[in-house]
């Protein structure tokens, strides 16, 4: 019986304490990879070993297959350079967490001939969602910046291809980690959510809504002190506690917001309709890959607000209200002149639909199927 070919892809983000963006964007790809598969074609998952994966199951997709070595340890061996090969015909890595590919320079010896000779019958892509490790990198951890840094810049330099989001990331890529390995452009797509639920306690009549992790580059402290300077309306936070030590409570405290809501992270249906009960969404971030929270959004009928941040500014593409980054009175502004303007708010849901309507998890899915058959069809 003929050998059927795997697609094998790193699923250790779904299982991250704090899953955020790249976490949606593993699962939704690994979803349509499963759907779009070439014929003959299977795709797995792999994740480091621990007692509990199944938040990493997803319909359709084989696995998650456990690694031998714990998230820590698998961190660092690929990190090192160690060859701890996952499995499967081609891998996909949707974060810079990827198994090393070495320079044929090191292919020596015995074990150099193997692994070259393994090398040479497969293909690695790797995802580069964004390039804050350079541009801001006061806003990760110093241990996290220099990680992504150096796992970012192999990556451009070893892997058989390397995906990113959008143009502004290629391009800031070429300046910062630049390298042999071809860039392409592959944005994200817009997911079906389910059914709407409503959450636990009661949502106010109008607000403006933020959804992502709530960490430093998200501009959360800007918004805060935005939203206060506007009468009747409350901010609503939907989103995981992420690095930094972010106390929204207190920054609503400091600037005399009345009325905040965080809701923590949030199911996909209480994500639902959070999003269709919202006035406004608001993402004032200093810096993005991609920013999915703005094309759902959009997905949903609901107006943005946005910064000048060049992904948002490229993924919006036109269809909401762009604002300085780091500028509460214009991001007030901007918001005020939403919220108090029915023929602007319906002429950016308008604009943000059809916007939306460009992307889709399908047609990224398939465009990565294409990287990985044709590396795999010529030798490495």
């Amino acid at each position: 019986m003929a050998r059927v070919p795997e697609l094998v892809v790193i699923a250790e983000q779904l299982l991250a304490p704090v899953p955020g963006g790249t976490g949606r964007y593993t699962a939704e790809l690994l979803r349509a990879l499963a759907v779009t598969a070439p014929p003959g074609w299977t795709v797995a998952s792999a994740v480091a070993r621990r007692a509990d994966v199944e938040p990493a199951r997803i319909p359709g997709v084989r696995g998650p297959r456990m690694l031998p070595l714990p998230p820590r340890a698998l961190v660092a061996a690929w990190q090192a350079g160690l060859p701890l090969w996952p499995g499967g015909d081609a891998v996909h890595a949707p974060t810079p967490l990827a198994p090393p590919r070495p320079a044929r320079a090191r292919w020596g010896g015995q074990w150099g001939r193997q692994w070259g000779r393994q090398w040479g019958r497969h293909s690695l892509a790797v995802t580069v969602h964004d390039t804050v490790p350079w541009t801001h990198p006061e806003t990760l951890t110093r241990r996290g910046a220099a990680w992504h840094r150096a796992m970012v810049t192999r990556a451009t330099r070893r892997a058989g291809a390397v995906v990113v989001p959008t143009r502004a990331v290629a391009d800031d890529l070429a300046r910062h980690a630049p390298g042999p390995v071809p860039v392409h452009v592959i944005g994200h797509g817009v997911a079906d959510l389910p059914a709407p639920e409503p959450p636990p306690e009661p949502l106010p009549d109008r607000y403006v809504l933020f959804v992502g992790t709530l960490e430093p580059r998200k501009g959360v402290d800007v918004l805060v002190d935005a939203v206060s300077r506007l009468d009747g309306v409350a901010l609503v936070l939907a989103g995981q506690p992420g690095w930094g030590g972010l106390d929204p409570v207190a920054l609503a405290a400091e600037h005399g917001l009345a009325d905040l809501r965080v809701l923590g992270g949030v199911p996909d249906a209480v994500l639902a309709h959070v999003l269709r009960g919202a006035s406004v969404l608001a993402v004032p971030s200093l810096a993005e890959g991609f920013g999915l929270p703005l094309l759902e959004a959009m997905a949903c009928g609901v107006p943005v607000v946005h910064s000048d941040a060049p992904a948002l500014v490229e993924v919006a593409g036109g269809a909401g209200v762009v604002v300085p980054r780091r500028d509460p009175a214009a991001l007030a502004g901007a918001l005020r002149a939403v919220l108090g303007s029915p023929e602007l708010a319906g002429r950016l849901v308008t604009a943000g639909r059809a916007r939306a309507a460009e992307f889709s998890w399908r047609g990224a899915a398939e465009r990565i199927w294409a990287l990985h058959q044709f590396a795999g069809s010529r030798p490495s």
